[in-house]
């Protein structure tokens, strides 16, 4: 969710929808010369998300890498690192990080034995995936996860060679049910009837995290907690909000639009039958006719407040 669910979009949510209970900002790698990229500071800036309750991720193979990056996110007030082992990105993969890195598994065992060996270290979570080429993986990875205290565990019920082509299989979550933290399950959880379907399945898991179903339906947190559906104006808001902020952040309307199109490639479940006017969006270049395009959409078009990602991504 690189480049949508950045800190415009955090704040926005919290201010106009029901909030989740944790964000996670998207990963980034430390460096091997030990200096946190000046655009990941701004992304993970306290002042930016203040209010937000976020946990920053880590693209990380070296163990000495990842110790100073958690320390130095410590000192930025986290109380939380999560190490991102679930990212199935060739260019990632092919680094052996993300979930390149549960083809190693002996190497993985010495990272956390590093890692939670450290002194005076953040809460570490972990969110992975069930293996490189097939579910049979995970018992293996799951001895390993079991032996150090990861605060919570993230399962992404997919291998890495799904990408995200294939549906998730949450019934291979089994093997992590008598894991001793906490256990929390992602993927394709895109509307209501899906998380509770889930909890019928595992009525014991203690979590759940969600992507895309929330960035295509930012009233989702609220529907699963039975709330009423925010109408069109906190819509309206929202989207006004993250365009301002995008604006400000890149020097113009113009180069923000790019950004917004991204971001209305999951809103535009919200909006049924609105094919025609969100094809003259995606062909918006000046910000005078996105901004006309935008509102035409917002103010007017059926709007579904209880809608579900569908797939798609693209105006």
């Amino acid at each position: 969710m690189e480049g949508v669910t950045g800190y415009a979009f955090r704040r926005a949510h919290t201010k106009y929808f029901p909030p989740a209970d944790r964000y996670f900002a998207p990963f980034f790698s430390p460096t091997r010369e030990h200096v946190i990229p000046p655009r990941v500071l701004r992304e993970l800036e306290p002042e930016r998300n203040r209010g937000v309750p976020l946990v920053p991720q880590l693209l990380c193979r070296d163990p000495g890498d990842f110790i100073w990056a958690a320390g130095a996110l410590a000192d930025m007030g986290y109380a939380e690192i999560n190490i991102n082992l679930g990212c199935p990105s060739g260019t990632v993969a092919a680094k052996g990080k993300g979930s390149g890195f549960l083809a190693f598994p002996e190497e993985l065992d010495r990272f956390f034995d590093r890692v939670f060996s450290a002194p005076d270290m953040p809460r570490i979570s972990v969110k992975t995936r069930l293996g490189i080429e097939s579910p049979q993986e995970f018992p293996r990875l799951m001895e390993i996860y079991a032996r150090y205290p990861i605060c919570e565990l993230i399962v992404h019920t997919r291998v890495r060679r799904d990408m995200y082509k294939l549906p998730a299989k949450p019934e291979h979550l089994a093997p992590a049910l008598g894991f001793p933290g906490a256990l929390s399950y992602n993927g394709d959880l895109f509307s209501v009837p899906d998380v509770r379907g889930l909890e019928k399945m595992y009525p014991r898991l203690g979590s759940i995290m969600l992507g895309r179903g929330a960035a295509a339906n930012p009233g989702l947190f609220g529907l699963l907690r039975g709330e009423t559906p925010p109408g069109r104006a906190a819509l309206i808001g929202f989207h006004d909000e993250i365009y301002e902020t995008c604006s400000a952040d890149f020097g113009s309307r113009g180069s923000a639009i790019l950004r917004m199109k991204e971001l209305w490639g999951y809103l535009r479940c919200l909006f049924p039958n609105s094919e025609k006017q969100l094809k003259r969006l995606g062909k918006t270049k000046k910000p005078g006719d996105y901004e006309l395009a935008a509102r035409e959409i917002l103010s007017f078009a059926e709007l579904d407040p209880t809608a579900a990602y569908a797939g798609g991504g693209q105006l």
